[in-house]
């Protein structure tokens, strides 16, 4: 029996669609830039959530398949001058095959060893980018071409349709598989292997599934990044960039669908609300990653805000008078 449709979910939903459809042409470029930059963040954050929160492969190089992804689709567009549409799709595939290396030689360790380890292969990928001769080393790749349409260079307007799609499209297909057959089976895995296992399933083959997905989307990620900035170097790619997308994981909420776009979101908005306190930004993200630990270990999403106190006195503003919430 399928499930009915809530009225006041769909009229919201349709409600943000126009908003996020009429918003590029009430902003500035720098804005539509900031837009950007968060639907290429959210990617990220929903690829590490499926390995973090719905399977629970704490992995800390994640950003070595963005940078993967980036360094793929920028080379083969710069160098062989090949269409968008194959650079990104290669970006994603590049990411995905060094991912399933990396699984194959660290999925059966388990928590601090894995996450260690893991840290440490993401900076020797990046390390190798920065000195080989085939990426330019230090130099970077300059000159990354925007894709066409319709026989013109995509705007930045074009540009932010595009990755909104994309992200729509993302939420959807990883919506649909956390609550399918394979993501309870996912959750069991993440909850106890070892009961999964004696229940028959071949959890190892689930770990490498998701971490090539999870490596696939990371890589579609940097495609996009590369083509946006049309320059990239490998410095745009340090640890420090693994660190921020399990911030925005850990804060929005861990093993939710809406939790790390939030997140995403959050972070990458709030650093340019308070950019003349850019020298700390490290230090920011750090403080608020133990905050939330501590203070809400399922994330924003997971947060009774109804007893907060000036969220619950609203929530009481906004009954009807029959009693039900609005």
């Amino acid at each position: 029996m399928k499930k009915k449709i809530n009225p006041r979910a769909l009229i919201l939903l349709l409600a943000l669609l126009a908003l996020l459809t009429a918003f590029p042409f009430c902003v500035s470029n720098y804005i539509i830039q900031i837009a950007v930059y968060c639907g290429i963040y959210i990617m990220l954050a929903v690829s590490l959530n499926l390995l973090v929160g719905y399977t629970g492969i704490f992995s800390m190089g994640h950003v070595a398949f963005f940078c993967i992804g980036a360094y793929t689709s920028a080379l083969l567009a710069t160098k062989l001058g090949i269409a968008f549409p194959l650079c990104f799709i290669a970006g994603g595939i590049g990411a995905a095959f060094i991912g399933a290396l990396v699984g194959f030689a660290t999925l059966r360790l388990n928590d601090i060893f894995l996450a260690f380890t893991t840290m440490g292969l993401g900076e020797v990928i990046r390390i190798i980018i920065q000195n080989a001769s085939f990426t330019n080393g230090a130099l970077g790749v300059a000159g990354i071409p925007m894709p066409m349409l319709a026989g013109h260079k995509m705007t930045r307007i074009e540009f932010y349709f595009m990755v909104l799609i994309l992200v729509l499209i993302l939420v959807y297909l990883v919506s649909r598989l956390v609550h399918s057959n394979t993501g309870r089976t996912l959750k069991m895995i993440r909850d106890d292997a070892n009961a999964a296992s004696s229940l028959g399933v071949n959890v190892f083959r689930y770990k490498m599934t998701i971490m090539i997905l999870s490596c696939f989307v990371a890589g579609l990620a940097g495609s996009l990044y590369a083509t946006f900035l049309q320059y990239i170097n490998a410095s745009n790619f340090s640890i420090s960039i693994s660190i921020n997308i399990i911030a925005m994981v850990a804060i929005g909420g861990m093993g939710t669908i809406s939790g790390p776009i939030i997140g995403a979101i959050l972070l990458q908005v709030l650093p340019e609300a308070i950019r003349f306190l850019s020298n700390y930004r490290q230090l920011m993200f750090g403080i608020a990653l133990v905050i939330s630990i501590m203070f809400a270990p399922r994330g924003l999403v997971g947060l009774n805000w109804k007893r907060i106190p000036f969220i619950a006195s609203v929530c009481e503003k906004l009954k009807t008078n029959n009693g039900k919430e609005i």
